[in-house]
């Protein structure tokens, strides 16, 4: 399985990538169910740091399609998903010890490493921007300048020129 597909089933939640249990068990080649009882005679393995569940309003705010995640309808509607954090996904691959989910446990790793590494990119690409938009707003306003400058010069104010040759002005009164 390419590494791309991996990395679409991660997200960023709560500052952190994660992945859900339906993903990863797909991934590992198990049901969603045997997974999370897998999880869950294991459970000191898991920190907070490594797995956590969902909260409502965040699993609403996943706003993925069922068609993505995969059939729900066995899913327990009390308990929201898990969510795997990378440490999580490799720690989950060892408490099933089946070929295929150690096999695939490098795949994830692999993407999580791409992830973090597009997004380290990103960080510096978006400095850059930054770097530059300030650059433009300041040439902006020298553009400007040299415009209004222009159009001052294209229309001059008309200058009060005095005639050539004697002329009687009347309005003065010495």
């Amino acid at each position: 399985m390419p590494v791309e597909a991996i990395s679409r089933t991660i997200f960023i939640l709560r500052g952190q990538r994660l992945i859900l249990d339906a993903d990863l068990a797909g991934l590992y080649g198990v049901s969603t169910k045997v997974m999370n009882q897998s999880v869950k005679r294991n459970a000191d393995r898991f920190p907070v740091d490594f797995m956590f569940r969902l909260t409502s309003v965040e699993k609403g705010s996943l706003n993925r399609s069922q068609i993505v995640t995969g059939s729900q309808k066995h899913r327990d509607p009390r308990l929201p998903p898990c969510a795997f954090t990378e440490h999580g996904a490799n720690m989950a691959a060892t408490i099933l010890n089946s070929p295929r989910a150690v096999e695939m446990s490098v795949f994830v790793v692999r993407a999580f490493v791409q992830l973090r590494e597009l997004l380290a990119s990103n960080k510096d690409l978006a400095q850059k921007l930054n770097e530059l938009e300030h650059k433009l707003k300041n040439h902006d306003e020298a553009i400007g300048a040299i415009l209004s400058a222009i159009c001052e010069l294209m229309h001059p104010l008309p200058s009060k020129r005095r005639g050539i040759g004697f002329t009687a002005d009347i309005s003065q009164n010495p």
